[in-house]
């Protein structure tokens, strides 16, 4: 009942958050891009207290030496959780994600997506999804921004492995950026459309970044072993699917049920 009523308020307070700050930002629509980013990098910073404050949730980013100060960039990330998908406003400066197209028509949180030129695709358009992602990237990368990309294409529970996309390979190819892979475990702390957040810590490993040339075939073995924290299953083995409820356990801390 404790852990019900600590995410009840983080989630009261998450969408308050969201909708408020959107509201009173709306002037800055009219403004050039770059007066947003201290907005996103304090909504990032805010819902990572607030996830402190009332679920006793930390983060924790490991390698950070291995993020390149600014510049363009591709961070190619294990998507878990709905956390993942603000978290990296608050660790780099100036940041595209790729997302899936359906998110620019949300009230509020889908203007300023459009304003500061997310990444929007439709996945349902194939190869045509993936020259917009092309196109849309190399520009990102002129402007010396940081693409962020979840490789697998959606979310996958912990313990489990998803299937990596052809997009990363043909962004990498089409930018000739290095890719810096990301491995997480938010999944164990804010499940996949999950009303309950369990204590702990969520831990972000900064992988050493991938070069640019590596054959296309080399590159996503690669990448499919560096966003990994741990043993996983296929996506849809038992042995995944019983992980999800699990807390990771390691020697130098636990995550609490």
């Amino acid at each position: 009942m404790k852990i019900w009523l600590r995410s009840l308020l983080f989630n009261l307070a998450f969408w308050l958050l969201t909708l408020i700050l959107g509201l009173i930002s709306l002037p800055l629509l009219f403004g050039p891009r770059q007066l947003l980013l201290p907005l996103m990098r304090f909504y990032a910073t805010m819902n990572t207290t607030l996830l402190r404050w009332t679920c006793g949730i930390h983060v924790r980013v490991e390698g950070r030496e291995n993020l390149p100060a600014g510049g363009a960039m591709i961070v190619a990330a294990k998507h878990q959780s709905a956390f993942d998908t603000f978290i990296w406003f608050g660790l780099l400066p100036d940041v595209a994600y790729v997302m899936k197209q359906e998110l620019l028509w949300v009230p509020v949180w889908g203007w300023f997506a459009r304003k500061t030129r997310q990444i929007a695709v439709d996945r349902s358009a194939g190869s045509a999804a993936l020259r917009h992602l092309v196109k849309a990237g190399k520009a990102v990368a002129a402007e010396g921004r940081q693409i962020v990309i979840f490789p697998e294409g959606t979310r996958v529970a912990p313990g489990l492995q998803g299937v990596i996309q052809p997009g990363i390979a043909a962004l990498a190819s089409a930018t000739g950026l290095a890719v810096i892979p990301v491995a997480t475990d938010s999944g164990y702390c804010w499940g996949r459309r999950a009303f309950r957040k369990r204590p702990g810590t969520i831990r972000i490993v900064v992988r050493p970044a991938l070069p640019p040339g590596l054959p296309r075939a080399v590159m996503v073995a690669r990448l499919a072993a560096a966003i990994e924290l741990g043993p996983v299953q296929p996506e849809g083995s038992a042995a995944g699917e019983e992980a999800v409820d699990k807390p990771v356990e390691s020697g130098a801390e636990r995550l609490r049920r």
